[in-house]
């Protein structure tokens, strides 16, 4: 495992330009248990199931690229789908140096050696222009409450993508939005938040702002939840 990104060397890695506090908390201990969490029980396993046939879905629309950017790569919980394409070339990178020591310790040794990992933040990734055909973004967004960070991280995912972005994130217009709303309004304002629902029309609009285009959009279970997956073109 390198410190940056494989494709710049250690000179281009800058420190983070953001900082949010959600991410301080994966140590070693809660790294693995992220990496259980998902194993933990049927639900959590038919949940991960649906997610994996979606994230085919938008890597398939997204053209099947060749050269793919999984960030953030947690755990590796989707290496062996991304690894479905043989001659994919797979980067998976994270914030948190533990995840990827989990990650490398708990996947199955093949696949780990097929993977290049590194260590970045998701606002400075640490690679060239365009040096990916696709960034795979799952489950970071929507812990991005600022809209300022939100666009700061598309426009780095801009730069460094050639083509295309599959990224998830928790959208209005559902019943799960619905439920969390009226839990948010019964909460204590001082209580901090590290997730939030955001908007269909505001992050697309966003999307627009950081020079991409909506090419598609998989929801989880339609008009139920909140989690979609949107596959960005970038302009």
């Amino acid at each position: 495992m390198t410190s940056c990104g494989p494709a710049q060397g250690k000179d281009s890695c800058t420190p983070q330009a953001i900082n949010l506090e959600f991410s301080q908390k994966y140590d070693l201990d809660h790294s693995q248990h992220y990496f259980r969490k998902h194993r933990a029980s049927l639900s959590r396993r038919l949940s991960t199931w649906r997610e994996l046939g979606i994230a085919r879905r938008a890597l398939a629309l997204a053209g099947d690229p060749c050269v793919v950017l999984d960030l953030p790569c947690g755990a590796g919980r989707f290496w062996p789908m991304l690894a479905e394409k043989p001659d994919r070339r797979i980067l998976a990178a994270d914030g948190s140096k533990e995840m990827l020591q989990v990650a490398e310790r708990m996947q199955p040794r093949n696949l780990v050696e097929r993977v290049e990992r590194f260590q970045c933040s998701a606002f400075e990734i640490g690679l060239g222009d365009g040096s990916v055909d696709n960034i795979f973004c799952m489950r970071l967004l929507h812990h991005i409450i600022e809209p300022s960070h939100r666009l700061a991280m598309l426009r780095e995912f801009h730069r460094v993508t050639r083509d295309t972005v599959c990224l998830s994130l928790w959208v209005d217009g559902n019943y799960q939005a619905y439920r969390r709303a009226r839990l948010e309004a019964r909460r204590s304002k001082e209580s901090p938040q590290n997730r939030a629902v955001v908007k269909r029309q505001t992050v697309e609009s966003e999307f627009v702002q950081a020079g991409f285009r909506v090419k598609g959009y998989f929801d989880f279970l339609r008009f139920y939840s909140m989690w979609r997956i949107y596959v960005l073109h970038k302009e």
